[in-house]
């Protein structure tokens, strides 16, 4: 007979198993071939070794391309924010049909392949794209500009794939938010914007937070978008570590970086969602 204390545990072992198999068992190998040795001539090496931790500790290149991910899933992150709460803001005013016309005009590039919109973007960035002929023709550019193999470019076609997340997180938060406290704010004199700072953004705060982790966790980890438009010459960890799995096929320095990016990663997730529950304890409570 089953005891009520193995009934949890009985329920949840087939998702268990699952998360095991397919997420636990792929990073505990990942883990493990990183600290193997690797030989230009005899290939990986099953001998225990920081070797590959030690290289990319102590090498600036790999410090100035964790500087670069990072820094430019900084601005996506900021820039989905700002963008992302503001359409969601803007949507949950809407009325019907034009509420769900407009939520699937903002969530329907979900429905294509990310490598599809990023080539997209690809041949708008290029020096002889609508971009920089448009430039051109209002006279700001005195010749061809290019965006490829830039941080900007980077930032803006990963913003690009970024935003329907971050709509889909606040616009969850602000379908709880009861109408009456912004038409009590409103008739107490407040204005909209007041309103919007002091009322609207801290409850809907749990989603901006929420959305926000999400979409820094997968700029930072993103391959497709930074391998396309930032190219061979403008690196990330994962298109690095890419580089180091499929080229030198040096499997323990990409398992290094890979490793080293999870930990970087959850550190500033952990870091951030400490330092915002600090301000905003008592929404989240």
């Amino acid at each position: 007979m089953i005891k009520p204390s193995q009934a949890p545990w009985l329920l949840s072992a087939p998702a268990l198993t699952l998360y095991a198999t397919f997420l636990v068992a792929p990073l505990a190998s990942v883990l493990l071939i990183s600290f193997f040795n690797f030989e230009f001539y005899g290939g990986i090496q099953l001998s225990f070794t920081l070797k590959n931790y030690i290289e990319i500790l102590t090498d600036g290149y790999y410090y100035e391309v964790f500087a670069r991910t990072f820094g430019v899933a900084l601005a996506v992150t900021i820039a989905c924010v700002i963008l992302g709460t503001a359409e969601a803001y803007v949507l949950s005013r809407m009325r019907n049909p034009w509420k769900g016309l407009f939520l699937m005009v903002v969530l329907g590039p979900l429905l294509i392949s990310v490598v599809v919109r990023t080539l997209g973007w690809a041949l708008l960035f290029g020096s002889t794209g609508l971009i920089s002929k448009s430039l051109q023709a209002l006279g700001l550019a005195s010749g061809p500009v290019s965006l490829m193999y830039t941080n900007l470019g980077v930032g803006i076609a990963l913003t690009h794939v970024m935003v329907p997340f971050m709509v889909i997180s606040v616009w969850a938060s602000l379908q709880k938010i009861n109408p009456s406290t912004e038409a009590a704010a409103l008739s107490l004199g407040a204005s909209q914007f007041t309103v919007i700072r002091r009322v609207i953004v801290p409850q809907v705060m749990p989603g901006i937070l929420s959305g926000a982790i999400m979409v820094f966790a997968m700029s930072a980890s993103a391959f497709a978008t930074p391998a396309i438009v930032g190219g061979r010459r403008l690196k990330t960890v994962a298109t690095a570590a890419y580089d180091e799995f499929l080229n030198t096929l040096n499997w323990p320095l990409g398992s290094a970086l890979a490793v080293l990016l999870l930990i970087a990663t959850i550190i500033v997730l952990i870091s951030t969602n400490r330092l915002i529950e600090r301000r905003y304890g008592a929404v989240f409570n």
